[in-house]
């Protein structure tokens, strides 16, 4: 699976309204051992992929944060209740709001997530990132 939008994706993600804020869903598999990352820009490390993206994780946050953006809610998947997996499951969720499409591309190409995004790499497996819009039921 892959960890990174391609440009198709991109585009189809930006034709999506931009007059409100962008909720995006994580759904996160990590590797069992980081192959790389760090704070040192690439040093190997004997810690799970999982330790690798919290490291990752955290420092986005203050970025998201600092560009008006909010962390609403992580956990841990513990069973699958509804509907089957081809795949293995993933391990964790992240939902995270966006003041808009536009700035959520800005962020994510950003020199600083740039430069913090060697623990992302070193720790995800594979990564769903699902871009939801506000509806009412």
């Amino acid at each position: 699976m892959a960890i990174y939008p391609t440009p198709e994706q991109i585009r189809a993600l930006l034709a999506g309204p931009d007059d409100q804020p962008v909720v995006m869903v994580n759904l996160l598999r990590f590797k069992p051992q980081a192959d790389g990352g760090g704070p040192s820009g690439g040093a190997a490390y004997r810690e799970t992929g999982e330790a690798s993206y919290q490291r990752y994780a955290t420092a986005m946050r203050a970025v998201v944060e600092a560009a008006g953006g909010r962390f609403l809610w992580a956990g841990d998947v513990d069973s699958m209740v509804i509907g089957e997996a081809d795949t293995e499951t993933f391990h964790a969720v992240g939902i995270v709001e966006y003041p808009s499409r536009r700035k959520f591309v800005e962020i994510a190409t950003s020199q600083r997530v740039q430069e913090i995004g060697a623990d992302r790499a070193a720790g995800l497996e594979s990564q769903w990132l699902i871009a939801t819009t506000t509806r009412t039921f």
